[in-house]
């Protein structure tokens, strides 16, 4: 349970948090329960998505419903995304751990360049338009595709930080990537195959057949490719991952969901 409320502290801006002190390898080990955290921020989606569509045009029920997912985690996965576009910004001089240490440098400033902006507006529109595009769906894909997204965002930055090692010695994404193994990365994954056996249960005869779990396959070996990919490229750019370099991953990975639910829907159902 404490791990579960760290995880949950960590991942959103809910009062979760605790006074009691906590050592590094409890802080680590609650990536295990990341995916939860993404369960929680999924069904304040669907909740929001529910409530406001009474009231306000489908239109502006999305984006509120995006202004909720940014604000649960208190916008910290949007301001990694802009450190690190500004951090890859920073042109090469060919001398490999200098400008890996520039970046770094870039990123730790906090001041979002015109890279990170940029970023920021280019994610958050194609999270908008792909969100319009899927509510056009049945409900089931709509509503499972709230539910999913930021779990499967949270699995993908698990499974990154099980690969990858940290660029700094110091820092809270340090203690993530350390403390965070093969055992964390197998609970994180039981834990989302779990959740999605019982999420059909709860749409009753809106739940379509098998094809849920056949696209949940596909969707997290393609998000696994994504999260390989991501460690590469921070070794090649940075030295390793940070806490911004992940919070970037975890954008990046809801919109590339997104885009494998809408192509999913189009070519199989």
């Amino acid at each position: 349970m404490k791990k579960m409320m760290l995880a949950f502290q960590f991942l959103t801006i809910l009062p979760f948090g605790s006074s009691q002190k906590v050592a590094d390898e409890e802080i680590g080990g609650s990536s295990a329960l990341f995916v939860p955290g993404g369960f929680l921020q999924g069904v304040l989606l669907i909740l929001a998505d529910y409530l406001l569509t009474a009231i306000f045009h489908p239109d502006l029920v999305i984006a509120l419903v995006i202004l909720i997912l940014v604000l649960s985690n208190g916008g910290f996965h949007l301001d990694g995304l802009a450190d690190t576009f500004d951090g890859l910004a920073i042109k090469s001089t060919g001398e490999t751990e200098a400008d890996r240490e520039r970046r770094l440098t870039v990123m730790k400033e906090g001041a979002t360049g015109p890279a990170g902006a940029a970023a920021i507006v280019f994610a958050l529109a194609l999270k908008y338009l792909a969100i319009k595009n899927i509510s056009n769906f049945p409900y089931f894909t709509y509503y499972s595709s709230l539910l999913f997204m930021p779990m499967a965002s949270k699995w993908t930055v698990v499974a990154c930080m099980f690969q990858g090692n940290p660029a700094r010695l110091n820092g809270l994404g340090a203690v993530f990537i350390r403390g965070t193994g093969g055992k964390e990365m197998i609970i994180s994954t039981m834990i989302f195959f779990f959740m999605l056996l019982l999420v059909p249960l709860s749409f009753g005869k809106y739940a379509p057949d098998d094809s849920l779990f056949l696209f949940s396959l596909a969707a997290l070996f393609f998000l696994y490719l994504l999260s390989r990919i991501w460690v590469i490229l921070s070794e090649r750019k940075f030295g390793g991952l940070t806490g911004d370099i992940l919070g970037a991953l975890s954008e990046f990975a809801e919109i590339i969901f997104l885009f494998m639910v809408i192509t999913w829907s189009r070519l199989f159902t």
